[in-house]
């Protein structure tokens, strides 16, 4: 079942970032990661990749545009799967980047992320 994914809009009540000082709160809004939101993050549509999960209730996918977010990150900074998974888990700046406010939750494992390459790659070739 396919659902977008808006967590990335807008800053919650516990959010990690949001127990940085004021300071260091600027400073990641001002960095490449804060960029990164505002330019990429917040601008990747969803919606084309529905095609790829069943319209059956069910289970909802995991949120497309971190997995594509990731995606330009891990090709921008030419970074192994593993070198990204790592830095999803534990950098900040990457965190912030694809609008991960909870530091103990990953947004999808490593074989998700191989899943859905599958389901993409399969679907290029079909429609061409």
């Amino acid at each position: 079942m396919f659902r977008e994914n808006h967590q990335h809009l807008q800053h919650g009540m516990f959010d990690g970032f949001l127990q940085l000082p004021k300071k260091a709160q600027k400073r990641l809004e001002d960095s490449w990661a804060g960029t990164f939101r505002r330019e990429i993050m917040c601008r990747i549509d969803e919606k084309p990749f529905a095609v790829f999960y069943s319209d059956e209730p069910s289970r909802p996918n995991r949120p497309v545009n971190i997995m594509v977010g990731a995606e330009i990150l891990k090709a921008g900074f030419g970074w192994s799967d593993e070198e990204l998974y790592d830095h999803i888990q534990f950098d900040l700046q990457v965190r912030y980047a694809l609008g991960l406010p909870d530091f103990g939750v990953m947004p999808f494992e490593l074989r998700t992320l191989y899943y859905f390459r599958s389901h993409l790659s399969k679907h290029m070739q079909e429609t061409g």
